[in-house]
């Protein structure tokens, strides 16, 4: 069974995915899209879907610092929603906060350069919250 761990921002979607026995996270790549245009956004997700044969979503949600939803955290739930509809696949929404910064700081600890890092970041930052939730799973 392969999870798909997905980093939701108005622009990018990092995409992850684990391998056939849920034990690690790769990236995989970084998608375009506008949140304007779900329609576009879930065709390219349901694509990878196909593409790496996944069952399950991991969408990591954006958390305010006090553990309180906000807009962003709204925006992903609903996407969640529709890929859920669209693609009958189940969504497990993930606490998220401070993946991207623990990205930036693992790229800069490797000496990735500024313009690499904004090329990879969201795809790592998917990977890291993915690997989150297969380490949860694991512990069980």
């Amino acid at each position: 069974m392969r999870v798909f761990g997905l980093d939701v921002g108005s622009k990018t979607i990092g995409v992850a995915v684990s391998d056939e026995l849920g034990w690690t996270a790769q990236g995989v790549t970084t998608l375009h899209w506008e949140e304007s245009q779900l329609e576009e956004g879930l065709q390219k997700i349901k694509e990878l879907l196909l593409q790496y044969q996944v069952d399950k979503i991991v969408l990591g949600l954006p958390k305010n610092m006090d553990g309180t939803e906000g807009e962003r955290a709204q925006k992903v739930r609903n996407l969640g929603k529709a890929l859920e509809k669209a693609l009958e696949i189940p969504i497990v929404y993930w606490d998220e906060r401070l993946s991207t910064v623990a990205a930036q700081k693992m790229l800069i600890a490797g000496d990735v350069s500024r313009k690499k890092r904004k090329k990879v970041i969201d795809k790592m930052a998917a990977c890291m919250i993915l690997q989150n939730y297969l380490d949860s799973k694991s512990n069980v």
